[in-house]
């Protein structure tokens, strides 16, 4: 079985809240190997004109699998995870994650799609600040191979 198509259009509850600290910065930063000061060092980011250390751009990729994992397991969509490899992945920013960012993400299913005998299926994931700013949209796409 493939996914249900009638998920297109439908949006996931909100996570919960996702505090952006400096040691998740730097953890993360560390992990790709990127250097940047700005990821790293408080005096270095707020003179670049940054509240605090930003994230890596693809940093967001930890809250939006999270918005994700709301998808992923309703049962009602049908997705064989085991079948399931990624198939592409974009970050669209407003503006830079910074320690001291809380956020929620929240995912939409925007497109699910037959490609052979493979189904491509399309998440965006929005995330915002519990105020309301958009600072990201995360689109996921991931392909359940057939049998």
């Amino acid at each position: 079985m493939s996914p249900n198509p009638a998920f297109v259009g439908h949006t996931f509850e909100p996570s919960a809240p996702y505090e952006v600290s400096r040691v998740k910065i730097a953890e993360f930063a560390t992990a790709i190997g990127e250097q940047s000061p700005l990821c790293f060092d408080s005096e270095a980011a707020v003179k670049a004109g940054y509240p605090d250390v930003i994230a890596p751009p693809t940093f967001a990729i930890v809250l939006s699998t999270v918005g994700n994992s709301r998808v992923l397991a309703d049962p009602e969509l049908n997705l064989n995870y085991t079948m399931v490899v990624h198939g592409e992945q974009a970050f669209e920013y407003t503006r830079p994650l910074h320690a001291g960012d809380v956020v929620v993400s929240q995912s939409t299913i925007e497109q699910i799609r037959p490609i052979g005998k493979h189904t491509s299926m399309t998440i965006s994931t929005s995330i915002d600040t519990l105020d309301g700013e958009h600072i990201c949209t995360a689109r996921n796409t991931l392909v359940e191979r057939g049998e």
